[in-house]
């Protein structure tokens, strides 16, 4: 997953390069090919599957246009200038929005070019088995991931099948978000079985059984298949492939590559490959564009003695090495509308000539203790109060042993420690929004509420609309290239 190399990306959806000037040179074309030509060996495999993971680098994919998701929540006021950010903090979006539109179409390249893996790599005989394996355990669950995305997202979406690539029919309509479910399900379990569980150094990024049984986890989650979350998530807590890290903040540092904990990650390189992810939380001044800034009520979640809050905030009066050779920063109430920034993804190069945002930091899209609290709540949720309190409280010791033990802790607990072990991490929309359709909270109440979204904005309320709101609108100029064959959703 180390090499970042655009070409091997649109080979690996069979795209043809042919150079513009060969008539004036009067050379032979090089470099034409497509499914038929490409999948050869072990080397084509590989580089195949690395042009999947390449595209998460995206900024209208993972490494902006999906967190803006989350900027509804409670935890964050969107910032920038960005009126499609407003919309979507504002729950005033449609289907023109261009949040909305952005990342449709990189979550379909997931699934297509996983999909062209799948079908192509069995046909290699050059390869060994067990790179044969890995690399389709990493196709099913990068198609899964995609499926995953979209559904979450928005709800019924189209499946692609094999027999559809193959035949280039990609104009479907909606499958129901039952059959998306048993298709990311059936993708997963597929993985599961493929991938290893762990990887040497020179592997390190790639997707792992953990990775696979992780996602297979909040999957069932979000069914409400409880006994199934439970059985595939302690795969992961009882494995010390996948244990936390020591310390809580090693998992937002530069060498958080090497941390178990992290099971999914968005993988850059320095000068190679910039993630965006990083830019965007980051305040201007110090080289980033400053969206998604913290509010004060997910400051006063944490607890008075929780150093998850340092680590996860940056407030005013801390000191940061921006690697500039100035020594330490001191962030200022300036450099944030809402007295905040999130401190996980505010990583610098301090090795390298003029500093700046850190592109060699890995960003969690997944980490262990996300699979700890979610068997948890499966646990209380279906066995009571109290269920999941070991799990909890290895969550809350790493963070600190000064800590309180949590004792017949209810969802009120779960919630709590969901929100602070996760903020920032793209989680809490989502939660909320499962947790309203459980009739576990009200996020009317919590997203109508005259909330300080920020001083700007400090007397704004939204109207939080059931089911509406659930779900987002397929985007509009996909309905129209459909010609009649996609619906949009209800209520949009």
């Amino acid at each position: 997953m180390k090499a970042k190399n655009i070409i091997y990306m649109m080979m690996a959806m069979g795209i043809t390069f042919a150079p513009a000037c060969k008539k004036a040179l009067d050379l032979d074309q090089k470099g034409v090919y497509n499914t038929d030509n490409y999948f050869l060996n072990e080397a084509d495999a590989v580089n195949a599957i690395t042009g999947i993971y390449s595209l998460l680098e995206g900024e209208d994919y993972i490494s902006h246009a999906e967190t803006t998701f989350d900027v509804a929540s409670d935890d964050y006021w969107r910032s920038g200038d960005h009126s499609e950010d407003e919309a979507i903090e504002n729950l005033t979006y449609d289907a023109s929005n261009a949040q909305v539109r952005y990342s449709w179409k990189w979550k379909y390249e997931t699934v297509n070019r996983s999909t062209n893996c799948i079908i192509n790599i069995p046909k290699i005989t050059a390869i060994s088995e067990a790179i044969k394996n890995r690399s389709m355990g990493e196709a099913y669950f990068m198609r899964a991931f995609g499926y995953w995305r979209l559904m979450v997202i928005y709800g019924d979406v189209p499946i692609i099948t094999d027999e559809d690539y193959t035949n280039q029919n990609f104009n479907k309509p909606k499958s129901t978000i039952e059959e998306v479910r048993k298709q990311i399900e059936a993708d997963l379990l597929k993985a599961v079985d493929l991938l290893p569980e762990s990887y040497g150094a020179a592997d390190r990024g790639r997707v792992s059984k953990g990775t696979a049984l992780g996602l297979l986890t909040k999957l069932y989650m979000y069914w409400e298949k409880f006994p199934e979350a439970i059985a595939a998530g302690q795969q992961v807590v009882n494995n010390s492939n996948y244990a936390l890290a020591a310390n809580y903040a090693d998992n937002f540092t530069r060498a958080n590559e090497s941390s178990k904990e992290i099971l999914f990650a968005v993988q850059a390189v320095q000068n190679v490959i910039q993630n965006d992810y990083t830019i965007y939380y980051i305040p201007r001044p110090w080289g980033g564009y400053g969206f998604s800034q913290p509010l004060q009520g997910l400051a006063d979640e944490f607890e008075a003695n929780d150093p998850r809050k340092a680590a996860t905030l940056l407030s005013v009066g801390d000191q940061v090495d921006l690697g500039d050779g100035k020594g330490l920063t001191t962030f200022t109430a300036d450099l944030s509308s809402t007295g905040f920034s999130f401190k996980k993804y505010a990583v610098f190069n301090t090795e390298a000539d003029g500093g700046g945002p850190d592109h060699s930091y890995a960003v969690p899209l997944m980490r262990s203790a996300d699979i700890y609290l979610l068997v948890a709540e499966a646990l209380i949720r279906t066995q009571g109060a109290g269920a999941g309190d070991a799990l909890i409280n290895q969550v809350r010791r790493r963070a600190s042993t000064s800590l309180p033990l949590v004792v017949g802790a209810g969802m009120a607990q779960l919630i709590h420690e969901r929100r602070v072990e996760l903020a920032g991490e793209g989680e809490r929309h989502q939660d909320l929004m499962r947790w309203d359709k459980a009739n576990i909270v009200d996020i009317a109440a919590i997203y109508n509420r005259a909330v300080s979204k920020a001083p700007i904005d400090r007397n704004k309320t939204v109207t939080f609309v059931r089911p509406k709101h659930y779900y987002y609108p397929i985007p509009q100029e996909e309905i129209d290239k459909s010609k009649g064959v996609l619906i949009q959703n209800p209520n949009f």
